[in-house]
């Protein structure tokens, strides 16, 4: 997969999971997660590079929360339409 997109998951009209996918490799697998704080997890692939990030509380995240843990990853930070379908929910 080479661009990243938002998955979200949503029971009774509520959001109550979402994952950022990022750019991998095909069929790449998790082989690590670290807790990033406030209720986010990235799943981590081979070399230790970053394949996804679990958004385990939706209503408590924003752009500018992901972006921190982006820019801690090395990864290009998201623009608010990317993230606009999580935060709107």
């Amino acid at each position: 997969m080479k661009d990243r997109y938002l998955e979200i998951t949503f029971r009774k009209g509520k959001p109550v999971a979402a994952y950022l996918y990022l750019p991998r490799e095909p069929g790449e697998k998790s082989k690590r997660t670290e807790k990033a704080g406030n209720g986010l997890l990235i799943d981590y692939g081979n070399g230790g590079r970053p394949i996804d990030i679990e958004i385990t509380a939706p209503d408590q995240i924003s752009a500018d929360i992901l972006n921190e843990v982006l820019t801690k990853l090395n990864v290009r930070p998201v623009e608010p339409s990317e993230v606009s379908p999580l935060l709107a929910a």
